[in-house]
């Protein structure tokens, strides 16, 4: 007896009503259609936005060179690495501090102001990372 297979779609990661993260409470073996209920916590990674997890892609398939990213979204540099900055925060990493722009807060906080301002972080994400800078 064969089991007719669903249509697969990406796991939700925010409540269509209010926005809240959503958790996962039940998981089925595709092979036998065993499921198990309980509180699961999701790896990182499926906390990602759609738009996230592309940039998470490219900058992969790129091995990590902005320059490569730049070309195949079409996005200049401090773009790039808004949008790097914004996947760290949202994966809950906090950016590695590079040495020769350590005493440059004033420019971090800019950078965080104009994430926040185009859209790339929550108000709580540039809150957090504001909070962070030493």
């Amino acid at each position: 007896m064969g089991r007719t297979m669903q249509k697969s779609h990406p796991q939700p990661t925010r409540c269509p009503i209010c926005s809240g993260k959503l958790v996962v409470t039940e998981v089925t073996c595709e092979d036998c259609g065993t499921s198990i209920r309980g509180h699961f916590l999701p790896n990182r990674f499926a906390q990602l936005e759609g738009e996230q997890l592309h940039f998470l892609e490219v900058f992969l398939r790129n091995r990590g060179m902005l320059a490569g990213v730049e070309r195949e979204l079409g996005i200049s540099y401090p773009t790039a690495r808004n949008k790097l900055d914004a996947l760290l925060l949202a994966l809950g990493l906090t950016p590695a501090v590079i040495p020769e722009h350590n005493g440059n807060l004033a420019q971090q906080r800019r950078e965080i102001l104009d994430m926040l301002e185009q859209g790339q972080i929550t108000a709580e994400e540039a809150a957090r990372k504001l909070r962070q800078l030493r």
